[in-house]
């Protein structure tokens, strides 16, 4: 594998391509999905464009802490109050350090799937993804491509399904 660049001694991969979803509807914080390939041979998906209260940023993609219920074992989402599974009701845990605000509270919910490690790394990345943000935005809305929609099966009727040949 051929790597781009150097820094500090150690090799990175250099970015090459960045696709921006922007993000349509009430969520005013979260304003795209991007998906950032790197060397044209490792992509990640999920990266989030996010308006924060010191201007935009760029957040990993994550997936949210499951805990399992002591009666079943069924994996719920941290801090559920009853199993989604048997209805029992979980115990409550206290956060490990006190949170400050609402905003803290939901992170430590969330794990990282993939995150860079160096500053160096994450602000690389925080400035292609935001360039390729503010590209999208002055490029204006456009037709979604087909790999962003999610897929719907089709609608059929009921007359449809009952002329099925066997």
């Amino acid at each position: 594998m051929k790597f781009a660049s150097q820094i500090s001694g150690a090799y990175t991969m250099e970015i090459t391509e960045v696709r921006v979803f922007v993000k349509e509807g009430q969520d005013r914080k979260l304003k795209a999905y991007a998906t950032i390939t790197f060397d044209n041979a490792f992509v990640v998906r999920n990266v989030k464009v996010i308006d924060g209260n010191k201007g935009l940023f760029v957040a990993m993609p994550s997936r949210k802490l499951k805990d399992p219920c002591p009666k079943c074992g069924f994996r719920n989402t941290v801090r559920s109050k009853f199993c989604n599974q048997c209805g029992g009701s979980l115990p409550q845990v206290e956060p490990r350090m006190p949170l400050a605000t609402d905003d803290m509270s939901k992170q430590s919910e969330h794990k990282d799937i993939a995150h860079p490690i160096t500053a160096e790394c994450r602000e690389y990345i925080q400035k292609k993804v935001l360039e390729a943000y503010e590209a999208e935005m002055k490029r204006g809305p456009s037709p979604r491509p087909a790999e962003a929609m999610p897929y719907r099966e089709p609608h059929r009727t009921v007359e449809e399904d009952n002329d099925i040949e066997l």
